[in-house]
């Protein structure tokens, strides 16, 4: 019985569509084919938006981006001086083993040439 009334509401769902699509058809074919205005990408519209807001008259676009981008070289330098720091130390500590197993080494050969 579900079945039954789930195939009627598509069978009707499908018929409206259909019905819609053909009664739309000519009004679409009339329309001229550069009806769509050419517009600006939304992203240029945001500094115009900003200057209408009333409290924001001499809001600077240029002024802030620059203080954003000031902000993030800032914490770019800071993370590079992090990772510099984090280099030293490996490169430290890389080096303070290799010469601990080189001395180790030499003691080792002095001990075997004095047992001979």
């Amino acid at each position: 019985m579900a079945t039954l009334i789930a195939t009627i509401i598509l069978v009707f769902s499908l018929a409206g569509i259909i019905i819609t699509l053909f009664q739309k058809i000519p009004v679409l074919a009339g329309l001229p084919k550069s009806a769509r205005e050419k517009t600006e990408p939304f992203w240029r519209a945001i500094p115009m938006m900003i200057k209408n807001i009333p409290g924001l008259k001499s809001f600077s676009f240029e002024i802030f981006l620059q203080k954003i981008l000031s902000r993030i070289r800032i914490l770019v330098l800071r993370m590079e001086n992090k990772i510099a720091g984090w280099l030293q130390k490996l490169r430290e500590n890389n080096q303070r083993k290799k010469t601990e197993e080189n001395d180790n080494y030499w003691q080792e050969v002095k001990k075997n040439k004095n047992k001979k």
